[in-house]
């Protein structure tokens, strides 16, 4: 049975992420105090180099910055990231036939609208190669905009790789071009424990195997997604999203039943509470559940011969017409048509 947690947890971020998101407000002379108070955020808070943000309040503060000076860039760069390029990249990568083309996709978008950092994709063998190229200066090394440019792009590419995959991708070594930040402990959560700095460019490396990957994301998916705006994906597949692993361990016990009240009492605190932890980890328990029942679909359709009757009755479906219905929301594809398309022999 999963554990029990704290009734102090929730998902945060290191004060540094905070600071370099406002390094380019700051830059251009603007006051950061409004952005911060609309987003819930003391500005004393960040006073301390180990002070912690709850991530809603990043998330909120992100979203904020972004919509204030339309600019999804966050004045760090030549020229602004207007409302809808995130969006945008995001519409660019659907439909691509593996993740490897969507992120050149996403590579070739980003060569349009920011000029100042250059994406690019290699595979050679096993491996694949992620890098970014600083393509006009940002200034010193250790400049706050400079690190976090990097720091986000890579974060929005490799968040959004893995919503499009619908599985967490790993990045197995991540050489970042600058001195190792303060709030480096952070980067263990959110890229890599393999992390080196002072290289020559931002190379992230991982599995070529993870750009064969299928994209399992429709346009009504997306449309979802962006409806928490570009901050959102600040929140996608953290390591410190415990609340929501926890439920999901529960849930792929019994799927059939478990219920929101259910994981409640196995982890020992109200459905109340449950509900407000996952909301805080940018969740709820009806969609760790749905993300649970998708992964193990896909994987069966993909792997095994199980019929689709079968299938339905393991995920809790009571009928398998409603799990057609579920699936084709999901992916766009009868579950028929996706076996044959990604079968693996």
């Amino acid at each position: 049975m999963p554990k029990a947690f704290p009734n102090g947890h929730r998902a945060t971020v290191a004060a540094g992420f905070v600071t370099g998101l406002l390094s380019g407000v700051r830059a251009r002379g603007i006051d950061p105090a409004p952005f911060l108070s609309a987003a819930g955020i003391p500005s004393a808070t960040l006073e301390a180099d180990t002070a912690r943000v709850p991530i809603e309040g990043y998330v909120a503060l992100y979203n904020t910055v972004a919509r204030e000076l339309d600019d999804e860039g966050f004045a760090l760069f030549s020229a602004p990231l207007r409302a809808g390029t995130f969006e945008f990249m995001c519409r660019a990568m659907l439909g691509s036939r593996d993740l490897g083309e969507a992120l050149d996709r996403a590579a070739r978008f980003l060569r349009i609208v920011l000029p100042d950092l250059q994406v690019s994709l290699q595979r050679s063998g096993a491996t694949g190669r992620l890098e970014i190229v600083e393509t006009r200066s940002r200034g010193e090394a250790g400049d706050p905009r400079r690190i976090f440019a990097f720091e986000w792009l890579l974060r929005m590419l490799h968040a959004v790789a893995s919503w499009f995959a619908a599985r967490p991708i790993a990045l197995l070594e991540v050489r970042f071009p600058f001195p190792a930040p303060r709030h480096v402990e952070d980067y263990a959560l959110i890229y890599t424990a393999n992390a080196s700095f002072e290289a020559g460019s931002l190379v992230a490396t991982l599995d070529a195997a993870s750009l064969a990957l299928p994209c399992r994301r429709s346009a009504a998916d997306l449309d979802s997604f962006l409806s928490g705006g570009p901050g959102k994906i600040a929140m996608l597949y953290r390591r410190d999203r415990d609340v929501a692993r926890a439920v999901r361990d529960f849930a792929s016990c019994s799927l059939a039943d478990a219920s929101l009240g259910d994981a409640a009492r196995a982890l020992g605190m109200s459905a109340r509470t449950l509900h407000r932890r996952l909301e805080e980890e940018g969740t709820s328990f009806r969609e760790v559940k749905d993300a649970l029942r998708r992964e193990l679909a896909l994987d069966r359709l993909e792997t095994t011969a199980s019929s689709i009757a079968e299938i339905a009755a393991e995920l809790g479906y009571s009928e398998p017409s409603a799990f057609f219905r579920a699936f084709q929301g999901w992916t766009g594809l009868a579950p028929s048509v996706h076996r044959r398309r990604f079968r693996i022999k």
